[in-house]
């Protein structure tokens, strides 16, 4: 049975439900990203219920990233592949074929280049090799 136990939990679990549900659709729509909404989730869920906290942490398609990311923040290399793959022809066409301002595609540009320099300078996970 599900019972809560303060209106505050009952808010942080509300919003890692939410957080989650953006995070899933972000799977299939390449504007939202997944992994913040999941790892917000994973950080709400820690506050609002334990046994949610859980079962994000061990769930089959996200609980790998969860765990690397609470023991030290890193991201597996796989993961860095496919977060540049993406992210840089995403950009790349933005800047090249939707007119906008000159400041927009700097400012878009100078975005791009941050994201993926934050990915590349987390640490690597010490256990790559898992399944």
């Amino acid at each position: 049975m599900f019972i809560i136990q303060s209106p505050v939990k009952f808010a942080w679990i509300i919003i890692g439900w939410t957080v989650l549900f953006l995070g899933v659709l972000g799977i299939f729509l390449p504007v939202l990203p997944t992994t913040p909404f999941v790892l917000l989730a994973a950080f709400c869920f820690s506050r609002g219920s334990r046994r949610l906290h859980h079962w994000l942490r061990h769930h089959p398609r996200f609980g790998r990233l969860i765990r690397d990311w609470e023991n030290g923040g890193a991201i597996r290399t796989r993961y860095k592949m496919t977060a540049t793959l993406l992210i840089i022809p995403l950009f790349a066409y933005t800047l090249f074929f939707v007119p906008m301002p000159a400041w927009c595609k700097i400012l878009m540009a100078l975005i791009g280049i941050f994201v993926l320099m934050f990915i590349w300078i987390r640490p690597t996970s010490l256990h790559e090799t898992e399944a």
